[in-house]
């Protein structure tokens, strides 16, 4: 200690600073001597506690202490050791100059708030993701639990910070600041908001930069350009910008396309009406007419195979069509359409390909196509699509069938 007090004080001197005080030198000193022990000890610590739980988390069969150790929480609590050396030291240090230890005092303890919040967030998070291995916990929504959690103890710790830079006691500080918020929620009712929702958006990843986002309410149809605390711009395919406060993303229903976009396609789901009237039971000449068609050639023999022998097996009287089974002809469209979009080239194999009837209507009765293009592109997609249904219209009349429209009478009189 002798020693480098001598020190400071031949280097002041060197600078003609002779009327620096002993009382200096000695702060100084041990200032120096602090921050030594104080990394020594914050190296020793951490290497003792991180030592320590890596070892015990192999040792046990629960896979909660991996995970804290995986969330740094052992590295944050060792930490804790310098930081109360500190408070205990630096009175010390500082005695002879009580106006800096109150500053001083005062950023230590501003520190320690800081440094708690990351100890508690990290055994927060380490509960998150061992909750989420739980078979019972997994539908259940971890993540806003611990969100809200996180927000209580940020805003405790910002307002203890806060009174300890003022010097207020922690009671006083709420107490003054509930008088104000009435008059702050005033002022900043939309920037308040937009901030509430800019957090939202951000921590449940709902919107990114980059996105396709739908919202019919603005008139939004294109990706997002830009994020910020009051608006959202969306650039449409027209090129027009449109912007969104951003706080609708959290009040308003919108559509987002990320999901289609990182999938293996892009679905296709729309319908042809067929009339009613023109669905029948198929006769013998009617299916060796449509086994022409090479789609449904194998198909029409096992059915018709299949169909025989039980109508023959159950000895049923098929002088009468309506008598036992039969095929159709919306039936046999329905397995003809099927077919040929599984072997369409602009289609995804690997993902949900069907074609189905739906409720009939007054109009007839919708057969809907259900698949997802390989091709997510949107000039490409559509391409995909037509080329679907111009070959559907144009092979309904192969099987007699009709697809419902207006009478051109009914039209004029609109």
């Amino acid at each position: 200690m002798e020693s480098i007090r001598h020190f400071f004080y031949d280097y002041f001197m060197s600078f003609g600073l002779a009327e620096v005080s002993a009382k200096y030198l000695n702060m100084i000193s041990l200032l120096i001597i602090l921050a030594i022990l104080l990394f020594i000890a914050d190296r020793i610590t951490r290497k003792i506690i991180i030592t320590f739980s890596n070892r015990f988390s192999e040792r046990t069969k629960t896979n909660f202490d991996d995970l804290l150790v995986n969330n740094r929480a052992p590295r944050r609590i060792a930490h804790l050791v310098p930081l109360i050396l500190t408070i205990k030291l630096f009175p010390i240090v500082f005695h002879d100059f009580p106006q800096f230890e109150t500053y001083i005092i005062m950023l230590i303890k501003v520190y320690g708030i800081i440094l708690t919040i990351w100890i508690i967030r990290s055994i927060l998070k380490t509960f998150e993701s061992y909750f989420k291995t739980l078979p019972k916990l997994k539908d259940k929504p971890i993540d806003s639990y611990i969100q809200v959690a996180m927000l209580f103890i940020w805003i405790i710790g910002v307002a203890s910070m806060l009174a300890i830079i003022i010097d207020l006691s922690f009671i006083k500080f709420f107490t003054t600041l509930g008088a104000a918020s009435a008059v702050l929620l005033l002022i900043f009712k939309d920037t308040i908001l937009g901030f509430v929702a800019s957090i939202q958006v951000a921590i449940n990843d709902s919107v990114r930069i980059g996105d396709w986002i739908t919202m019919e309410k603005y008139g939004a149809d294109g990706e997002v350009i830009e994020i910020n605390l009051s608006t959202v711009q969306v650039q449409n395919f027209d090129m027009t910008i449109t912007n969104i406060p951003t706080f609708a993303l959290i009040s308003d229903s919108y559509k987002n396309w990320r999901g289609m976009q990182s999938s293996g396609g892009r679905r296709i789901k729309r319908s042809i009406i067929l009339k009613a009237k023109s669905i029948k039971y198929l006769k013998a000449d009617d299916i060796l007419k449509l086994k022409d068609i090479q789609l449904i050639t194998k198909y029409l023999d096992a059915r018709e195979k299949d169909i025989s022998d039980y109508n023959t097996e159950k000895e049923i009287d098929k002088s009468a069509l309506i008598n036992g089974r039969n095929l159709t002809n919306v039936g046999v469209f329905r397995k003809y359409m099927q077919t040929y979009v599984e072997n369409h080239s602009g289609i995804n194999k690997d993902m949900t390909i069907m074609v189905r009837q739906l409720e009939p209507t007054p109009y007839g009765l919708p057969l809907e196509i259900y698949c997802f293009s390989s091709d997510k592109r949107w000039e490409n997609y559509e391409y995909i699509m037509a080329d679907i249904f111009d070959h559907a219209l144009a092979a309904v009349s192969y099987f007699d069938l009709e697809v419902f429209e207006y009478p051109t009478k009914f039209m004029d009189t609109q």
